[in-house]
């Protein structure tokens, strides 16, 4: 199952990827700054599952130049081409903004109407969530977060950044729970998906230029011992 992580700068994207995989793969900042600064995959077993995830830096910052953007959405798109199976869409425990509307406004423009078939909100810093209130219980409080779990066929998670790695006896705020719990949803969000990956045209055009470099490599004497990974970077190059 392909993965992609999609969210502001320090909502905890790389925490998540952590905490899911059960082992520190991301960098993850101590500061508002983030540490993410280009894609990065990472495939591992997570209960019994081949999961690939893609991390991703704040691609959807409102404060990012839009050819930023674009070029950083090429390499996403490589990372997980042909298409990933899911995106996980991360908040804060905290109040929703007009920034994290702009967010939603921004992947909404370059992924499609279509990505929120694929799409599940996670909230990281579950322990700003009130006692014995459940993140569903959270959302139904706003509208706009409210609406946005609606377009993601009701899917929401939670996690902890701090405390919910510990021995705890409220299943509910437990990492371990809220992962098997996430992994479940994803696994029956494929299925209703019949095993579909996201695609749209332009991850047909990346692909479809991937391949042609990689034909173009085998056809080559000189460039034999060249990787599939060489011909995403030339790609990339190019479409930069």
């Amino acid at each position: 199952m392909r993965i992609v992580i999609l969210g502001k700068t320090g909502v905890g994207k790389s925490y998540l990827a952590n905490t899911i995989v059960g082992e520190q793969l991301f960098t993850v900042g101590s500061t508002l700054s983030s540490e993410t600064s280009e894609c990065r995959a990472e495939t591992r077993s997570v209960n019994g599952r081949s999961i690939t995830l893609v991390d991703t830096p704040g691609l959807f910052d409102t404060h990012k130049p839009e050819e930023e953007l674009k070029s950083e959405i090429v390499r996403c798109i490589m990372e997980c081409a042909p298409g990933p199976h899911a995106f996980l869409i991360v908040l804060k425990v905290e109040r929703f903004t007009e920034h994290e509307q702009a967010v939603f406004t921004r992947i909404n423009r370059y992924f499609s109407e279509e990505v929120f078939r694929y799409a599940t909100v996670v909230f990281t810093h579950g322990d700003q969530l009130p006692e014995r209130q459940t993140i569903e219980d959270l959302v139904q409080q706003n509208r706009r977060v409210r609406d946005l779990v609606r377009r993601c066929g009701g899917r929401c998670h939670v996690i902890d950044n701090r405390y919910w790695n510990r021995n705890s006896e409220d299943e509910y705020r437990s990492n371990r729970f809220q992962v098997e719990a996430l992994l479940n949803t994803l696994d029956e969000m494929v299925r209703e998906n019949n095993g579909r990956y996201y695609t749209n045209e332009m991850l047909q055009a990346v692909q479809q230029m991937i391949n042609q470099e990689e034909e173009r490599i085998r056809l080559s004497s000189r460039m034999r011992q060249r990787s599939e990974g060489q011909a995403r970077r030339d790609v990339f190059r190019r479409l930069a």
